[in-house]
């Protein structure tokens, strides 16, 4: 492992040494982001990786599934699971583990303790004015889960005269989608705009329907005094069938085939936020942003991957008040700083019933009620979060940056259940459903960062960064026990990232090179206490995460360009515990690779804008999935794949374009997700979705 570093340490500052030899022009990789400090910085001074998905990026793309539009940023892999369903792996293992930051327009989309893998489908993406994606831990804005990267989508200003975008779409599978938008001044102070998203499809499986209907209302208003207001109303609401992993020869033969009929397994979530944030200017050096906030989110669940060991059928709750707080101040044209405060209370509720599945011929038709309640719980979480942010401009070339998070969380638990109500049961019915006593938890963290940036010349630099980050432990980790003992005294997970990496361009090549290494202690393993037997849960693993991420950029010719977007990584257990047969047996898989991550990823693209048929694009794409381990015993692989997809668009007129995509271009059969339980020698896969065909027409006004 230490060879691998040294090896890849001396491949990065070797290409540091040959780019300074090229008489560097200022090239479009001088984006302005966001994201790392919540106002405009040019890329050039940031001390971390960050890949920007421009407006002309998304307008040319129309991705029906985020993944289009992300799977293109070096290391980064979001994957398809049903509907807009999604898995992701930035510097991490393609999980459902809460490692990521969901952001929109600066503003987490869900609240610490209540992570949802798939909750980009909250957010309406191909609607966006750009994503930024910051790579590893974000900075001291950010708290907890932003281990694995931190993804802001960022919605489109109000237009200052009267705008209306329409995108009627059809597809394979019974797709449809409709996009609509409109804008105008409203007063002499302020515009307005909305964006609606509408999207059916019938799903490539049997029995997969999803919907989506979503609304974004956005008003800005410039008042006297240095006084801007940015108002922001977002509603989605997502029904989703449930789908299941396939055996090896359906997974092979019948890809189609799914078990969960008639909304088995299914998924309905609604979601509203609303904020208003409000911007003064006190002078030119002076800012204060304050922004209240407030979420609303219920989600219908019934977990389809339990439905063969502990059918239930979930109700989850909550709804968020609290504010952003944050002042800028720059105390010379060298020194800036930014402190602030991040308030969230969250009342959340939960409560689960067990379920009796009706199964004929394999297939779950229906379920019923037993009458059972398994948990019915309140958890109210406050959270506080002070923080400061420092950036010095030591010499023209040399910045430095420096910050600290602290991080409370206080959770108020009450168990609604009578003390009558059976924990577990044996027999043919068994189950265990261990409820933690009513109680308050308190957890807090302290998260430092630093960084410098390099400028080599005007248009290269380099950059080394190490953030501290964590995770608290999810309210149903800590709460919904299962099988497991003593949840409730579980502490957050901690990482340590360290990062070094050189961005610009030089003789008309665009690139930005990375690498890091992460450590992440005090992971949540499952363990067999020796004396009781009782399976607990503790922070008792570490885990090591290494790797190089490259992006590559040229424009070969006025016509043509094409890019290139990859990543090897190492990810390995230093200390984890599994368990294995019945009864269980811990095993600590220490040495051995992280299962479901990916040494490679890669994306390609060659684009083609014929000067003749000006306005137009062809692109053809290339995404490499890499071979990873199937379980933690690292006996067993997914192969990896291959896919291609296929763009074109022509403007007919200014205002109207048509356009095609086909994705999957070969037809080529993968698996989105590959896994097998420890001990079991039978893999499950995830069938990705075959060749599939959209059409589009995008009017403006």
């Amino acid at each position: 492992m230490k060879k691998m570093s040294l090896l890849l340490y001396s491949i990065l500052f070797q290409n540091l040494t040959i780019t300074t030899a090229f008489a560097a022009t200022k090239e479009d990789t001088d984006l302005m982001t966001v994201t790392v400090t919540g106002e405009a910085k040019s890329t050039k001074e940031l001390t971390s990786t960050v890949h920007v998905v421009t407006d002309t990026e998304l307008k040319r793309l129309k991705p029906a599934h985020p993944s289009e539009v992300l799977n293109r940023q070096a290391g980064v892999h979001i994957n398809t699971v049903g509907g807009e369903g999604h898995m992701t792996a930035i510097r991490q293992p393609i999980s459902t583990d809460a490692a990521y930051l969901f952001l929109e327009d600066g503003l987490p989309t869900r609240p610490s303790g209540l992570f949802n893998h798939n909750a980009l489908y909250e957010v309406n993406v191909p609607q966006a004015q750009r994503i930024e994606i910051i790579k590893g831990p974000g900075s001291a804005l950010y708290g907890s889960e932003s281990i694995g990267g931190v993804i802001n989508t960022i919605t489109p200003k109000s237009p200052g005269q009267f705008e209306l975008g329409l995108n009627p779409e059809i597809g394979s599978d019974g797709w449809k989608r409709l996009l609509v938008s409109a804008g105008n001044r409203l007063t002499a102070t302020t515009t307005g705009r909305v964006d609606f998203n509408m999207t059916d499809s019938q799903g490539y499986r049997d029995e997969a329907e999803y919907s989506r209907e979503a609304v974004n209302v956005r008003l800005d208003s410039i008042f006297t005094n240095g006084l801007t207001s940015k108002t922001l109303l977002a509603i989605s609401k997502v029904e989703q069938s449930g789908v299941d992993s396939l055996e090896s020869e359906r997974y092979q033969t019948q890809s189609r085939f799914n078990r969960f009929h008639n909304d088995v397994g299914r998924r309905d979530v609604t979601a509203l936020r609303f904020s208003n944030e409000f911007t003064f200017e006190l002078d030119s050096s002076n800012r204060f942003t304050f922004i209240p906030f407030f979420r609303d989110n219920q989600m219908d669940l019934m977990p389809s991957w339990m439905l063969t060991y502990d059918p239930n059928d979930r109700q989850y709750k909550f709804q968020s008040y609290g504010f952003i707080a944050k002042f800028r101040q720059k105390l010379s044209n060298s020194v800036e700083w930014v402190t602030g405060v991040d308030v969230d209370f969250t009342p959340s509720t939960y409560r689960e019933t067990r379920l009796s599945p009706v199964i004929e011929d394999g297939i779950y038709t229906s379920t019923a009620p037993t009458g059972r309640v398994n948990y019915d719980f309140n958890a109210d979480q406050l959270a506080l979060s002070p923080y400061i942010h420092g950036e010095w401009q030591v010499q023209p070339q040399l910045r430095l940056t420096a910050g600290l998070r602290y991080n409370y969380f206080n959770v108020d638990y009450q168990d609604n259940l009578d003390t009558s109500v059976v924990q577990s049961q044996a027999g043919a019915d068994r189950f265990t459903h261990f409820r933690p006593a009513s109680q308050t938890r308190s957890f807090d963290s302290l998260s430092p960062k630093l960084g410098l940036v390099y400028a080599l010349n005007d248009g290269q630099s380099v950059y080394s960064t190490y953030r501290h980050s964590f995770r608290a432990p999810a309210i149903n980790t800590l709460f919904r026990s299962g099988s497991s003992t003593n949840t409730d005294e579980l502490d957050p997970v901690k990482t340590n990232s360290f990062e070094i990496g050189t961005r610009g361009g030089a003789a008309g090549l665009n690139y930005d090179i990375a690498l890091y290494h992460m450590v992440i202690k005090d992971d949540i393993v499952s363990i067999i206490d020796q004396d009781s037997l009782d399976l607990k849960d503790s922070n008792a693993g570490q885990t090591e995460h290494q790797g190089l991420e490259i992006t590559l950029a040229k424009r070969l010719h006025p016509e043509w360009s094409v890019s290139l977007a990859t990543s090897y990584s190492n990810q390995q257990y230093e200390d984890f515990v599994a368990l294995t047969g019945r009864p269980a047996v811990a095993i600590n898989f220490a040495g051995n690779d992280v299962p479901r991550a990916p040494k490679t990823l890669a994306s390609a693209s060659v684009r083609y804008e014929p000067l003749t048929w000006f306005g137009s694009v062809f692109e053809l794409e290339w995404n490499h999935v890499g071979e990873y381990f199937t379980d933690e015993t690292n006996t067993q692989t997914y192969s990896g794949h291959t896919t291609a997809q296929l763009l074109a668009s022509y403007p007919l007129t200014p205002s109207l374009e048509i356009y095609g995509r086909i994705n999957n271009l070969t037809d080529k059969v993968y698996s989105a997700y590959t896994s097998n339980q420890v001990g079991d020698p039978d893999l499950a896969y995830r069938p990705g979705n075959p060749r599939s065909f959209f059409f589009g027409v995008q009017y403006n006004l």
